[in-house]
């Protein structure tokens, strides 16, 4: 069921403040209760194809007595994407969620 809605996701993590990518792992997690703890091997990736598309930039970053980490940003069209992506999730959550009621409004 996360396919297709990864990039959608990895996008609303970062839509608050500028984050590496353990933190917006992190983000994901704690957003959905624990249901979505993905592995680095699937947020990274999307990260990368994410700033790509022009919708991330990132930069290196040391903090105060920690370690260099690569640090990413929505871009003005990261921002846009997210809210197109939004209008997209409520219209087909609303379509579901029709066709699984029945058509009787939620909740049944």
């Amino acid at each position: 069921m996360l396919k297709g809605h990864l990039d959608a996701m990895v996008l609303a993590a970062l839509e608050a403040e500028p984050a590496h990518g353990y933190a917006v792992i992190e983000t994901i997690k704690r957003a959905s209760a624990g249901t979505f703890d993905l592995p680095e091997g699937t947020v990274y990736p999307a990260l990368h194809r994410l700033e790509h598309a022009g919708l991330l930039a990132s930069a290196w970053s040391t903090p105060p007595g920690g370690r260099k980490r690569r640090v990413y940003a929505l871009t003005k069209s990261g921002t846009a994407a997210l809210a197109d992506r939004r209008k997209a999730w409520d219209r087909f959550s609303k379509a579901v969620d029709t066709m699984l009621t029945g058509g009787r409004t939620w909740p049944a």
